[in-house]
């Protein structure tokens, strides 16, 4: 996800009622380093939630395409780094089916990464910790999003 301008950003605040303006400044003060791309989250991306799942989508899959595949200490690097970054796109939106497609999106890029993950205990460790991760948060969802979810997650 790339952040917009400055500009962008104040024409979109003056859309806004002082409430609204209010809110979101509250939310933006619980972060610090992330605040112009949270703003960003909340002023344009907020609204269509699927648009969002797929720039994250996206920005997961070139992430993986840019790990260096010397040797699995780079691996195990790269694939924190990109955990990491998605559960920082997953805290901006605080929707749990949004945390639960992310991470299944990450947990499937991992196990058809090669080299595969199958010969790194770490990796491995990490992979399984997501799944469970997933299994305790699809508990929560709507019974017809729990199903569709436990379907994904069976493949895996």
């Amino acid at each position: 996800m790339k952040a917009v301008s400055l500009k962008e950003i104040k024409q979109e605040l003056n859309t806004l009622s002082t409430n609204e303006i209010q809110e979101l400044c509250l939310r933006l003060s619980r972060f610090k380093k992330e605040n112009k791309e949270l703003l960003t989250y909340l002023l344009f991306e907020s609204h269509n939630e699927d648009g969002y799942i797929q720039s994250v989508k996206s920005y997961i899959d070139e992430q993986f395409e840019l790990i260096n595949t010397a040797s699995y200490f780079y691996i195990r690097k790269s694939a924190r780094k990109i955990l990491t970054n998605t559960k920082k796109y997953i805290r901006y939106s605080q929707n749990k089916e949004t945390e639960v497609a992310l991470l299944l999106y990450f947990c499937q890029k991992l196990k058809a990464f090669s080299p595969s993950i199958k010969y790194s205990t770490q990796l491995q460790n990490m992979y399984n910790r997501q799944l469970l991760l997933i299994k305790k948060l699809i508990t929560t969802l709507h019974e017809d999003l729990q199903y569709d979810f436990n379907l994904i997650l069976e493949d895996l």
